[in-house]
Parts: C-alpha cells; structure tokens; sequence
C-alpha cells in the first residue's frame, strides 16, 4: 500500500499551485496504452494516484504482465479534470517501473540460456523515495530484491575490511547480528572467497571479478555451505558468461539505476 503523503507529493510536485492546464468540465475515459513492447509493472501506483483524485479504475492488468504496442495497461473513468491531473504523475510512474521490469526480465532471460537456477537480483542503487516502486518492478521482471534496506541484511564491505581486516570484521558483525539476519561479505580476490566462507560468511560477494575468477572462487566455495554472489558493473551482454559458472546470484545495479522508461501514453476520451 502506498502511502497517502507519498501520493501527495508526487501530485503536489506536478501540480504546482495553480494549475489551470487541466481545468476542463465533463467526465471522461482514460486509457493508459503501451507504445513499446515490454513488461509492465508500475500499476499500483499508477492505480493509487487515480484513486486518491477520486477516479475509478475500471481495469487494469497485472504487474509482470508482457505487453506490445497499442496494448491497453489501464482504464479509468471520473471527472475530466482529476483524470488530467492524474495522468502525468501515472504515466511517469508506471513508464519507469515497467522500464525496470523489462529490463530485468531480459536479464533474467540471458541467465536462462546458461542456467535455470542462478538468481538476477536489484541493488540498493534505487532512486530516493521510488524504492518500493522500483524494487517490486525488479519482482515483476522475475528478478529478487536483494535486500531492500540497510536493516535486512549486514554486508561487509572493502572499507569495512580496510579497517578490521577480513577476519576480524566478520567477527565483529557476527557477535552483534540477530540469529535470523544474514551477514554477506565482499571479496575482490579467489583466495579471499573461501577465507571469508570459513570465517563464518553466509554469503560471499565476489564483487568486480572476470567470470573467470568467479568460476574459480566458486569452486573454492563448493566445500562451503554458503551462497556466492556476482556483482560489480555486470551488464546484460554480460549475464550468460556469469550465469555459466554456477554462481548462485548475479546483482546488476543497472536494472534500477539504468534502464530506460518504457515507452507510455495516456488517452482520453472514447
């Protein structure tokens, strides 16, 4: 459920404080059509700026659903003026989030022609105040959240280790991490995979590796029970050569910060 006040400032930043643009009498219809092929997400919030005018979403089709072009994603009907100011706020909205979901669920894809059972998950690397949106539109691509904020997970990083050393660091989360949060560790190097596993990582980020070194720090972890994670400017050229090692999950910070609205358009009127 989004909340009310975010609504309000996404409309409030639209609107401004005098809109006369959308001033027109009557009731309508709108349509809001795919100019692009792809996989919608989006729509909830598309759906809840609607409601909060007091427009009625007559349909709608599901986040994670493949469209073409001319394609309808949702309908609404209600007073002319409140479908207008609606409308860019929707648009904008479920053309980004669909942007997401497309293009994780090409990345999913790519995966697929090497393995069935490698994860494509998002990033933190989301826009501020738009990471629900995005990261259910990474869901509806077919792809995981990683972790949606800094509570749901500890990742020990470089600097973390600069300051601690590898060994130490880990200790140092582990005596203060909840039995139920996971502790993830980044590593730069195949020989650094395995020491972080055996000093109690449950997760080992090889974090800017070749798929080469992140076949070999697999296979250094395969005595281990832990997860390994690929990550660190993988694009989707990238994804089957990952995909290929047996690497558990791949994170692709670009699926939210980098990909490109699906095309959208609102119509009105029958």
């Amino acid at each position: 459920m989004i909340p009310d006040t975010q609504i309000e400032g996404w409309l409030r930043e639209d609107l401004g404080h005098h809109d006369v643009t959308n001033e027109v009498p009557g009731e309508t219809t709108g349509r809001l059509v795919a100019k692009a092929s792809g996989v919608v997400a989006g729509l909830e919030a598309a759906q809840s700026v609607f409601d909060y005018l007091g427009v009625g979403v007559v349909d709608a089709l599901e986040d994670g659903a493949a469209v073409d072009p001319g394609d309808e994603l949702l309908r609404v009907e209600g007073p002319a003026r409140d479908v207008l100011r609606g409308e860019r706020v929707a648009v904008n909205l479920a053309g980004h989030a669909s942007g997401i979901a497309t293009a994780t669920h090409e990345a999913v894809e790519a995966a697929r022609s090497e393995s069935d059972d490698v994860r494509i998950a998002g990033t933190r690397k989301t826009t501020p105040g738009l990471r629900g949106l995005e990261k259910r539109a990474v869901v509806a691509g077919g792809g995981d959240t990683h972790r949606l904020d800094l509570s749901h997970m500890v990742m020990i990083k470089d600097n973390h280790v600069a300051e601690l050393g590898l060994e130490g660091a880990i200790e140092h989360f582990r005596e203060r991490v909840s039995f139920a949060t996971k502790l993830e560790v980044e590593v730069e190097t195949v020989d650094d995979a395995p020491r972080a596993a055996a000093a109690g990582a449950d997760i080992v980020l090889l974090d800017n590796m070749t798929p080469d070194d992140v076949a070999a720090a697999v296979d250094e972890l395969e005595e281990h029970n832990v997860l390994a994670e690929a990550s660190g400017g993988i694009t989707l050229a990238d994804v089957p050569d990952y995909a290929a090692t047996d690497v558990d999950v791949i994170s692709m910070g670009s699926l939210t910060h980098s990909a490109p609205s699906l095309d959208l358009s609102f119509r009105t009127g029958a």
